[in-house]
Order: structure tokens, then sequence, then C-alpha cells
């Protein structure tokens, strides 16, 4: 299979990251600094960085907010997804979704498999479109972020991937 690379000036996108935890704070927030750095140093740029309490209806509120916001075009969460009585980050994010991107979660796993075998079933990192804003909800530990930015989200979001990748689907994300 032959991939046609096209030369395409990089275009950075406007970032939000979100931590969701019961305990950490800004010194112990190791992903969510993780998630920020790697986004800045592949060139985009990150507008917002929030740490909200694992519950449904903080989470809805801070997704909320930055989904309505025109300047924001991904929005990247990590905590929240394993299956324990607190995580509720899938939860919190599913009715606010228009389209589920559900071959998201599907690779990650499958990526993550290399790294953590059978473990990868406890994960519940979701993907999904709502009013034209990306929404990727990564598990808290800063290997799986690791894993989900170097393996799909970097390439994803970087306009130049070919055959196709999610940056260049921006434009044209809000057409009816």
């Amino acid at each position: 299979m032959s991939h046609h690379f096209v030369e395409t000036a990089f275009v950075p996108l406007h970032i939000a990251v979100l931590t969701v935890s019961d305990s950490r704070g800004e010194a112990q927030d190791s992903s969510g600094q993780y998630l920020k750095e790697a986004a800045e140093a592949a060139g985009h740029q990150v507008l917002a960085k929030e740490i909200v309490r694992d519950d449904v209806y903080q989470l809805r509120a801070v997704l909320s907010r930055w989904i309505a916001d025109p300047a924001v075009n991904v929005i990247l969460s990590t905590g929240g997804t394993g299956i324990t009585g607190r995580d509720s980050t899938p939860e919190a994010l599913l009715p606010l979704l228009d389209k589920v991107i559900e071959g998201f979660g599907e690779l990650f796993r499958q990526v993550s498999f290399k790294d953590i075998g059978t473990s990868t079933v406890q994960s519940r990192a979701i993907a999904g479109l709502a009013n034209g804003t990306f929404v990727f909800c990564l598990p808290g530990s800063t290997g799986a972020c690791r894993t989900a930015w170097e393996e799909i989200l970097r390439p994803q979001l970087d306009i130049r991937t070919r055959p196709c990748n999610f940056a260049q689907l921006i434009p044209r994300l809000l057409e009816r």
C-alpha cells in the first residue's frame, strides 16, 4: 500500500488539557503536564489546562465550556477512564458527543497491549466529536498518555499525516 505524502505546512491546533483527579494538584499532575508539553513540542498551542475532581457534573461543566468555545479544536483529558467507582470520565463525556470515534479506543487498547498486555482491557479510553471539537479521554497514567500521544494523537493531529488525519477535517466538522 503506497501512502501519498503531500508537502504541506504544519498547522498548529488549539488544545485544552484536562486532568481528572480527586487527589492530584498541579505539582503531582505528571500526565496533564506531559500532554501539555508534548502538544507544545509538536507545535500546537495549549490554550487551557485544568484539574477537575472525578465528578460527572464538574467534568461536564469544564468539557461543555471548552466544547462551546470556538477557539478550542481539541480537548485531551487524562484520568477517570478505569472501571472503579469514581471513574466517570466516559459517562460524563458521552451525552455531550455528537459522534463517537470508536476506532480511537480500539486502537489505543491495541497499541497499549504491547506495553501492558491484557491489563489494557480495563481501559475505557474513548474519543468523539462535539460541536466541531475533538475530545480524547485517556487513562490517568503518564505511560498511557505517552502511548496515546506518540502512537495515535501526534500523527493524527498533524495535517501532514497521510493518507488522512483529524487535523484536515477541522474546517469541515461544522458543515451540515
